[in-house]
């Protein structure tokens, strides 16, 4: 039996986000790729004419049942029967494709995203040829866009299939252009070391809000004033650093998430101003609310120099809710990658 392996990292700390939409017609993005990694494994299995022939286990929710990759008519998890239907399985192939994660759902950290992006990857190793991060990043937009008619941006797929830290210029939806940002060693392992994402302990789910929004920024145009504030802290998180300053940084940080309040103040939960004010009060430098946004989801801290705090900080935040989880990261040098276990 061969085993097809893939491997795809999150997304945090998306400044720019809400304009790598249709709306916003143009958009400007920063983020960061960390782990954990989203995991897809594809075990072949010989061919004997089984009706059956292709099984999706969904091992987060204990799922596994075969699917056809010909049909339209979802199960039980539609991002994934749809990436597998965009794909194909090759007529003469019999296998089990299991999909995995150790970040929860609905962190807002781009991980049906990640999913999709290592399902496709891993589903490209059984046809000739091989797609690049880009194609990926494409395809796997399009399961949620066009397949599935979800809101989705570009940025998250793009930052899975790249990895790193990256500056995303959406020239025209849904089209961009990816900049890797290149730090020293000692910045990068610094600013590692000064990251904290905390999960809300609720899932994200799009809601009434976020339609408002959406509603609100298609009739003001690709040019309002509130959209073209969330652009620009992309470009200053870019500049900051690369000019390894993390103080200017975090403030960019602390800019996005006030621009996504200016969306709609419901956008910045009561739970993400409590974690707000504990980094604060433990002398953080940056906080930024994951994704679009609302409630639920996650926020990425940014830390002074002294661990002590950083510690502290922590500490605290464990204490005021046991909902509150502090999820542990590490910066993702490389985006999706697949190999074969034969």
């Amino acid at each position: 039996m061969m085993m097809i392996n893939s491997i795809a990292p999150i997304r945090i700390c998306d400044n720019g986000g809400w304009t790598d939409t249709w709306f916003a017609e143009y958009g400007s993005i920063f983020n960061m790729a960390v782990t954990p990694y989203a995991e897809v494994q594809i075990a072949l299995v010989p061919f004997v004419g089984q009706a059956d022939r292709v099984w999706l286990s969904a091992e987060n929710y204990g799922d596994a049942y075969p699917i056809d990759p010909t049909s339209t008519a979802w199960k039980k998890h539609p991002l994934l029967e749809a990436a597998v239907h965009l794909m194909g399985v090759p007529d003469d192939v019999a296998c089990r494709i299991t999909v995995y994660s150790d970040a929860p759902g609905g962190a807002s950290t781009g991980t049906s995203a990640a999913v999709t992006v290592a399902l496709i990857a891993a589903l490209d190793r059984l046809t000739p040829g091989q797609l690049t991060a880009h194609q990926i990043a494409h395809l796997a937009h399009r399961v949620e866009s066009d397949l599935l008619g979800l809101q989705s941006g570009i940025q998250d797929q793009l930052c899975s299939a790249y990895g790193g830290i990256n500056y995303i210029d959406m020239q025209a939806y849904p089209y961009g252009s990816v900049s890797p940002i290149h730090l020293d060693n000692a910045v990068w392992r610094e600013l590692e070391q000064r990251l904290v994402l905390v999960y809300l302990g609720n899932s994200h789910q799009s809601s009434q809000v976020h339609e408002m929004v959406i509603r609100e920024l298609e009739a003001a145009g690709a040019h309002d004033g509130r959209i073209e504030a969330l652009r620009q802290t992309a470009g200053q998180a870019r500049d900051a650093l690369l000019a390894a300053d993390f103080p200017a940084f975090g403030a960019t940080m602390i800019a996005n998430t006030a621009a996504q309040a200016a969306l709609h103040p419901d956008l910045v939960s009561p739970a993400a101003h409590r974690i707000i004010d504990i980094a604060r009060q433990h002398a953080a430098v940056g906080w930024k609310v994951n994704g679009a946004g609302g409630n639920g989801g996650s926020l990425t801290l940014l830390c002074g120099t002294n661990r002590q705090q950083k510690r502290a900080m922590i500490a605290a935040i464990k204490a005021a809710d046991p909902l509150f989880q502090i999820l542990p990261i590490t910066l993702s040098e490389r985006g999706v990658q697949t190999w074969i276990t034969p």
